[in-house]
Order: C-alpha cells, then structure tokens, then sequence
C-alpha cells in the first residue's frame, strides 16, 4: 500500500459512516487489503487496477461516493475515524502479512 496521510484516513473513515459499529474494523481491513493488493498490481503492471485503484487507501475509498466529511466531534465519525486508525496499526503489525511479504 502506499504511504497513509490524513486524506486517506478521512476518506476510509467517510466510507464507513453508514456501516453497522460491529462491521467498521472488519470493512477498514478489507479496504486497506484491497489498497495493497492495488499497490502491488500497479508495481508488477506499471499501472493502477481497474477496479482497487493505484494503491492509495484514499482511492480505493472513493471508488463511491463519499458524504461530507463531519466534524471530529460527531461521535459516528469518531468512531469510524478510531476504525480505520485501528485497522491500520493491525494490518501494520500482523506478523502474518510480513512474513508473506518476505516469503
């Protein structure tokens, strides 16, 4: 996946605004799989996947359309925003997805 800046948190936790609580951490996982899985087509190709997107989670997140982003107070947005933050320190740490990257 490519490097994670605030747009992409922001933009994951804004798809995740209308999941159910218990389906935002799964669905954050799923979207920063899918971002790698584009990351790694587009090194092996030289070009973006037709439907993940170049890697980025921000695109991958835009592949619908978003709502307005709230404000970080609103306590949905809150706890999407905690979702996607969780699910990137999991993903990041997952011993299981470094050692596939080595092997």
């Amino acid at each position: 996946m490519q490097p994670v800046h605030w747009g992409d948190v922001t933009a994951a936790a804004r798809a995740l605004l209308g999941a159910p609580p218990e389906a935002r951490r799964p669905r954050a996982r799923a979207m920063i799989e899918a971002a790698h899985a584009a990351h790694a087509y587009m090194k092996r190709t030289g070009r973006g996947h037709p439907r993940l997107g170049n890697g980025a989670l921000q695109t991958f997140a835009r592949r619908r359309t978003l709502p307005p982003e709230p404000p970080p107070s609103d306590p949905v947005y809150a706890d999407c925003l905690v979702a996607v933050l969780a699910a990137l320190r999991d993903w990041r740490a997952d011993p299981a997805r470094r050692s596939r990257r080595r092997g």
